[in-house]
């Protein structure tokens, strides 16, 4: 195996699993999920075979966006628990064999942070140039940037009469890494975490930091709108690669961990610039290209505007990255996260074909080159919810939406709340869903969101006593990635590339083979093999249908949602 020992990285071979602490399991009864109650999981954890546990943030903060707005990067949200119920969970996954990797958010901070509020006292204060801080133009904001969350990325502030920056919540004014104060601060915190015993970092929207000199106007995409999308001035900017070699060299290079990026508009040049093990930044990164799959390209209400999606922009999309950065760099694989709707309500069919397409989707994603990240719930097959009004609604995101677009805009009210059904980051954050027993055995208390009314049929009891399962399936899936290097460490080609229903490719390592068939429609299609696919002796690894061991598999009539994988040899 001369070929791959050389780039063996723990970090490949990993199955990584996200935890939204706030909706995962609540042990007090305050309604929101806390460490305490992820302890409680943790056996069901190592059940489940995931390597690494990748904590989405748990740090003091006033929860305007959901703990990504951090006033104390060193300290642990009330609500959470302490710094020693995080201690003690730190020593529980390792004494399981588990790794820990915990979210970093320099991007910005909260505006309730000591820094942001010494800095927005005085023109003069030491703190003030840790933000981005400008004088108005004309009687408006310095630019017309707009930002992620509506509106303008500029907020007044009165003490000063200046404008900050925040390319997120008003209330997460962003961090000027040109300070070199700031990168210090940034990279002595990262440190302290990782002497504590961390094995890692998710690095929130990193490739935001660095802002275009003199920060110009963007130009006017969208006439309707007085604010305009500015990303090419703040999108991989010029000293990007600067902080995070510095960064590399001052901390992340001291530690064998895992690091991955949130890197939001970048092709497979950037990831391979990011991830190559010669002088890359980052061991993997997270691009949005496969999340884009089924949004109108330009149109004003970004991923808003729904419209279906085609199988064959997703295999041009997933097998761009796949070969591309085959022995160049290093893909994350998902379909779901904090940030994104649930993948079987998406790509899937939530009602008649759950089960079936859930684990399709999972035999699709798991099989290709890349280190697998899989979402709360998921495993069990958890769908998208749809509240019937916004107030049951929590994310700022949303709400923004709604205030710019029905409130202010006079757009139909019954489309946006269509498109939040389907969009939303709320179907993410509904409380994982344990048993049938009241708000899904989630909390003993009122949960801080509501629980998918779907519960009863969908959780984890249900799903551990049945053995065909979705868990037991991802179960099996997570074991074949430790027993089979091919599926880590092959290279990947696409076939039948123009079939709308039949996603199918080949992983080759070796004298070994891998063809992965999945069908992505609830019709029954004919899979043809084609001629260049030759193999003496073949071996069926998974399917999520009964499957005769000794059928031919020249030609397959497919099942409503099959997935099976083949080794050929």
């Amino acid at each position: 195996m001369k070929s791959i020992s050389k780039n063996k990285k723990w970090w490949k071979e990993a199955v990584v699993y996200q935890i939204y602490p706030r909706s995962f399991k609540d042990s007090n009864g305050d309604g929101i999920g806390d460490l305490r109650g992820i302890i409680e999981k943790l056996d069901y954890l190592k059940e489940l075979g995931v390597d690494v546990v990748w904590l989405s943030p748990v740090y003091k903060s006033p929860n305007d966006d959901n703990g990504y707005d951090i006033s104390d990067y060193q300290a642990i949200m009330d609500e959470f628990g302490t710094l020693a119920d995080w201690d003690e969970l730190l020593t529980e996954m390792h004494e399981r064999g588990m790794k820990l990797v915990m979210d970093l958010v320099v991007n910005h901070t909260s505006d309730e942070h000591p820094w942001f509020i010494e800095s927005r006292k005085s023109k003069d204060n030491p703190y003030r140039d840790y933000y981005i801080w400008r004088p108005g133009k004309d009687g408006k904001e310095p630019n017309n940037w707009q930002s992620f969350f509506s509106g303008s990325a500029w907020q007044y502030d009165e003490t000063t009469g200046e404008y900050y920056l925040h390319l997120f919540s008003k209330k997460q004014p962003d961090l000027n890494w040109e300070n070199p104060n700031v990168r210090k601060e940034v990279f002595e915190m990262m440190t302290w975490w990782l002497d504590r015993g961390i094995d890692g970092f998710r690095m929130d929207v990193i490739n935001l930091l660095s802002k275009v000199e003199g920060l110009p106007d963007a130009p006017v995409t969208n006439p309707n709108d007085r604010y305009q999308w500015g990303g090419q001035y703040f999108v991989n900017g010029p000293k990007l690669m600067d902080y995070l070699r510095e960064m590399k060299e001052k901390v992340l290079s001291k530690y064998d961990i895992l690091t991955v990026g949130e890197t939001p508009f970048v092709n497979t040049d950037d990831a391979i610039r990011f991830t190559n093990e010669q002088d890359g930044v980052m061991s993997m990164l997270f691009h949005f290209e496969h999340m884009d799959v089924d949004t109108k390209p330009e149109s004003p209400l970004g991923k808003w505007d729904i419209q279906p999606w085609k199988l064959t922009d997703l295999k041009k999309i997933m097998s761009k990255w796949q070969t591309e950065l085959h022995g160049k760099g290093w893909n994350s694989l998902y379909l779901e996260n904090h940030d994104q709707p649930r993948s079987v309500s998406r790509f899937g069919d939530d009602q008649r074909y759950r089960l079936e397409s859930a684990k399709m989707l999972a035999t699709w994603l798991h099989m290709m080159q890349g280190t697998p990240y899989i979402y709360q719930g998921q495993e069990i097959g958890m769908t998208n919810v749809a509240f019937p009004t916004i107030e049951q609604y929590r994310d700022v995101e949303i709400h923004n939406l709604w205030k710019d677009l029905v409130v202010e805009k006079g757009y139909d009210p019954e489309k946006i709340l269509k498109a939040i059904h389907y969009r939303g980051r709320d179907n993410a954050r509904t409380p994982m869903q344990w048993d049938a027993t009241e708000h899904a055995g989630f909390t003993t208390g009122t949960p801080w969101i509501e629980v998918n009314p779907n519960y009863r049929e969908i959780n984890v009891e249900q799903a551990l006593k049945d053995e065909h399962s979705i868990f037991h399936y991802y179960k099996k899936l997570i074991r074949l990635r430790k027993e089979h290097d091919i599926i880590i460490y092959g290279s990947y080609e696409l076939i039948l590339e123009d079939d709308e229903q039949i996603y199918a490719y080949i992983r080759k390592l070796e004298n070994e083979q891998l063809l992965v068939i999945t069908n992505f429609s609830a019709e029954t299609p004919t899979f043809a093999l084609p001629n260049h696919i030759t193999f003496a002796e073949k071996q069926l690894l998974i399917s999520n249908y009964p499957v005769d061991e000794n059928e031919e598999i020249k030609t397959i009539l497919l099942k409503p949602y099959e997935a099976r994988v083949y080794k050929l040899k």
